[in-house]
């Protein structure tokens, strides 16, 4: 070890300069069939307080909307994560909403420190005879190399299934 201090100084520049972690980028397309009219499912996406209900993956996770503006130009702001430990901050920006057949938001969500991931999010509502059938697109990009698509993936097909209950729920 010397006196000067310059392994110090070498250590910390070997961390300005390392690589950062990848940026893994996803597509994910979701189908899903739901019992009711397009303008039912509109209005659980229209609702914050539906999505609260509806949009949680299981019963260890919480998500709380903080702000809601759900027209073309607004933002929603939640808080999501495990019961204990709700840490993830989740922004959506509505850019093109057309009830009752399309939403596309963008969604960034941060943990507190750093931003985790960056989406754009497509929903399609297209009338069928027994319903309503949905298409859900999200082209995700993780910035920590850390597979989020497939937490998107899982998370949204649960919450379609809560989503799909709520409304037959509502129907009888």
């Amino acid at each position: 070890m010397t006196s000067d201090g310059s392994e110090h100084v070498a250590a910390a520049l070997e961390g300005l300069f390392a690589d950062p972690p990848a940026v893994v980028h996803d597509t994910i397309v979701l189908e899903q069939d739901f019992g009711a009219a397009p303008e039912q499912v509109w209005a659980a996406f229209e609702s914050a307080e539906s999505r609260s209900r509806w949009g949680v993956p299981s019963g260890a996770v919480m998500l709380e909307v903080i702000e809601a503006d759900f027209r073309v130009g607004g933002r929603d702001v939640a808080r999501c994560g495990p019961k204990a430990d709700p840490r993830y901050r989740v922004e959506t920006r509505y850019l093109d909403l057309v009830p009752p057949q399309r939403l596309v938001f963008s969604e960034t969500v941060d943990d507190g420190t750093r931003r985790l991931s960056a989406a754009l999010i497509t929903v399609e509502l297209r009338p069928i005879a027994t319903g309503t059938a949905l298409r859900f697109t999200s082209q995700v990009v993780a910035f920590d190399g850390a597979d989020i698509a497939s937490g998107v993936r899982l998370g949204y097909q649960a919450a379609f299934g809560n989503l799909a209950a709520e409304l037959a729920m509502a129907a009888r």
